[in-house]
């Protein structure tokens, strides 16, 4: 049986954790690697990852030359947040009879955000061959999928409601920048108005997605505006310093909406020196389900673990723009990949 081939496109932060884990797999083969930074461009793969030992495949920033000679069965695609952005990137690569995993939150359910876009690429899915999913932690698993799952031991559902709460001091530098940690107050708003800061990616997605899964009809999704977390005494993680008073993180709201009832509320949090990390589900329904796992799940960590896990279900999955409920139950891919195709 050949190994499961696999294209990588886009090497940052998270495509590199991504094929660091698919380097300690079986029955996994990294064919291409696909970046347009110029300190990565031209350089053999292991060198790029400081892995200590060379790949023998050397990044390319050219996804037509990569795409043409690998023969692959997959590209993990990890390079932006908005469909509208990596589109471009991820469409031309159905004519090459490759399934594509993105980490672009959008994908995870983008018929909310991108209509059109999501159509165009079903239809290409389809006329080649391919699946394409969008997925990771959150959106594509914590505030979704695992709601999903749960809703279905009760008999009736009433509204929804989940929390994430994280130590922002435990995840990577670029994250803790992201949720404005370590910003004065004033500072903080101009990033959020030059859309700088963006807060989460993604609950509009989880949203739509778990209505779509119980078949409710929403009359909105509203996504609340960002909002900074101030710090109540001096913090700090290894590489920011946060004083008492100014942002230590953001929080973030949304709620779906049908006959004027809050159905679905997610609530995110992110910032340094929060007390309790925690993940927590609660459906009021028949029976009433609370959920809660703290510490929170490792988001970097779960990532790739998702991203990776989901390649036998891509690999399996019916033609077309797939989402993580249209999916079987994903599981961990602890032994051969090969066994999981």
């Amino acid at each position: 049986m050949e190994k499961v081939r696999v294209v990588l496109y886009g090497i940052g932060a998270i495509g590199s954790s991504i094929a660091k884990s698919l380097l300690e797999k079986e029955g996994i083969e990294i064919v291409g690697a696909i970046d347009i930074a110029k300190d990565k461009v031209g350089k053999d793969l292991g060198e790029v990852l400081q892995i200590g030992k060379r790949v023998g495949v050397v990044v390319s920033n050219d996804p037509k030359k990569v795409l043409s000679k690998a023969c692959a069965n997959i590209v993990i695609h990890a390079t932006g947040s908005y469909l509208k952005d990596v589109y471009p990137q991820i469409a031309p690569l159905a004519p090459y009879g490759v399934n594509v995993i993105s980490t672009c939150e959008e994908l995870s359910y983008p018929f909310v955000s991108e209509p059109e876009l999501a159509k165009k690429l079903d239809a290409l899915g389809i006329k080649y061959g391919v699946t394409f999913l969008g997925t990771g932690i959150n959106p594509g698993f914590l505030m979704d999928t695992l709601v999903i799952t749960l809703t279905g031991v009760c008999q009736g559902v009433n509204k929804i409601r989940v929390e994430r709460v994280m130590n922002a001091a435990t995840r990577r530098l670029p994250f803790q920048k992201k949720v404005g940690a370590g910003l004065s107050v004033s500072e903080f708003k101009k990033k959020i108005e030059e859309k700088a800061i963006t807060g989460h990616v993604g609950l509009e997605q989880s949203i739509g997605m778990i209505a779509s899964a119980l078949r409710w009809e929403l009359d909105k999704i509203v996504v609340e505006p960002v909002k900074p977390v101030i710090a109540v005494k001096d913090v700090a993680s290894q590489v920011i310093k946060v004083k008492k008073g100014y942002v230590a993180g953001l929080r973030q709201t949304a709620r779906g909406v049908m006959k004027r009832r809050d159905m679905i509320t997610l609530e995110f949090q992110a910032y340094i020196g929060a007390k309790e990390e925690y993940d927590a589900i609660t459906i009021d329904g028949v029976p009433l389900i609370y959920q809660k796992i703290s510490p929170c799940v490792h988001g970097d960590l779960a990532t790739v673990a998702v991203i990776v896990n989901s390649i036998p279900k891509v690999m399996n999955a019916a033609p077309g723009l797939a989402t993580m409920k249209d999916l079987p139950v994903l599981s961990g891919t602890v032994e051969d990949m090969r066994k999981y195709v």
